[in-house]
């Protein structure tokens, strides 16, 4: 049996070793003096990027739906911290330096979290589909993504409804785990994000129209049953346009997936034998 590491002892070390990672990401930003993104105004800026809305009460396998309606009260308390951010040439945006801890005290409540490749809960929890929405958005811009990670290697819940392809999502932790986006551009982003009765809210809009428009799309998509584990394969690819003539200018391969399926799958799914090629 291997050894434990030592945020694994016990709850108490857990949050130990959680708040050690906080301090050093605050030591970081600090030494780095990254210009982030601060000042929300109330007008709009007048060219909309992107915009795309997420349903928020979803079905995600056995998951409590109590923990959904949660969700919504959580992302409703969150965006009022977003909305209305100006993203100015230099900046970086970052979710937790804007929203911050979530805290009972502030009104959050206990939301669908993942840990360790599978579905708990905690307070504030559903703010992975507030940064999957933004960084959906992003996807069909100039910003840079400068921070972002993933809920590596699992297929947590079977789909449903899909938008948008598999392995776009993010994965996001207050505050070591954060999804931030750089402005290396000279025109001056703004994010509009709100709640509806149903849905997650954004709009990315700008002060200037991009020379480029983009598309993202998904390849070679297939489950494969590798010594008895089903895994969930396919590519995501980031198409450049020119905005005037439409021309291709550009394909980038943006993800390999390769995740494990932690969901019963249903009979009628089409499953090769062996492992991608």
């Amino acid at each position: 049996m291997s050894r434990k590491l030592f945020c694994e002892l016990c709850p108490f070390t857990y949050r130990l070793s959680m708040e050690k990672e906080i301090l050093k990401r605050n030591l970081q930003d600090r030494l780095h003096k990254t210009a982030f993104a601060r000042e929300r105004v109330d007008d709009s800026l007048p060219v909309v990027i992107y915009k795309h809305n997420s349903l928020i009460r979803r079905r995600l396998g056995n998951v409590n739906m109590q923990l959904q309606e949660n969700k919504a009260t959580n992302l409703a308390l969150a965006v009022k911290h977003i909305d209305g951010l100006l993203i100015r040439p230099g900046e970086t945006f970052s979710v937790w330096k804007q929203i911050g801890r979530t805290t009972a005290s502030k009104g959050y409540k206990e939301g669908l979290t993942i840990s360790g490749g599978h579905p708990s809960q905690g307070i504030g929890g559903g703010m992975c589909q507030l940064s999957n929405l933004i960084h959906w958005m992003v996807l069909h811009s100039d910003l840079t993504i400068a921070e972002h990670h993933h809920h590596d290697g699992y297929d947590l819940f079977p789909d449903f409804g899909r938008k948008i392809p598999f392995g776009t999502g993010t994965s996001i932790s207050y505050n070591y785990i954060d999804y931030r986006v750089r402005n290396d551009t000279q025109n001056t982003y703004q994010l509009r994000l709100w709640v509806d009765d149903e849905y997650l809210c954004g709009e990315l809009r700008a002060q200037d129209q991009q020379a480029h428009t983009f598309h993202i799309h998904a390849e070679n998509e297939y489950f494969s049953r590798e010594d008895g584990v089903v895994y969930r394969n396919g590519q995501v690819f980031r198409d450049t346009f020119d905005r005037v003539t439409g021309k291709k200018l550009d394909s980038k391969l943006i993800r390999t997936n390769h995740a494990k399926v932690m969901y019963e799958c249903p009979p009628d799914l089409e499953i090769r034998e062996g492992a991608p090629s």
